[in-house]
């Protein structure tokens, strides 16, 4: 392991198909993960649903995080910043359930996601290293 904490952190990008929810990371994504946070009230809700894109504009984030959110792309909102615990409020807003989203995710129907999960999850085996290829 390196001494210096960003070569370390950096390792963490290197892990296929995860997304380590890093000081970074949250400080990237922190007005996206405050928006998400806000449809908690039922009248933000009610707001967002009327308009997204007006209700989006009142908050501080980039136009690519903006446009991840309106597209419902979970994989890029996670690469902008976004917390999944967080968004868990956007997809439930949709009337989604954590496992109908996060479906979505991995490229799988919710019934291979659920089985996938039921037998343990994935496999360890296979791609370890994104640049390495091992």
């Amino acid at each position: 392991m390196s001494t210096d904490i960003h070569t370390y952190l950096a390792e963490f990008d290197d892990i296929p198909g995860t997304r380590v929810y890093t000081a970074k990371r949250a400080r990237k994504g922190y007005w996206m993960n405050q928006f998400a946070m806000s449809l908690m009230k039922a009248e933000n809700r009610e707001r967002w649903k009327v308009d997204e894109r007006a209700y989006l504009d009142e908050w501080p984030m980039t136009e690519e995080q903006r446009q991840a959110i309106l597209d419902r792309d979970y994989n890029r909102m996670l690469d902008l910043g976004a917390n999944i615990y967080f968004l868990a409020k956007v997809f439930s807003t949709d009337g989604l359930s954590f496992v109908q989203a996060v479906s979505t995710m991995t490229g799988m129907s919710v019934d291979e996601y659920q089985a996938m999960m039921l037998a343990g999850g994935r496999s360890p085996e296979g791609v370890r290293s994104i640049k390495e290829k091992r």
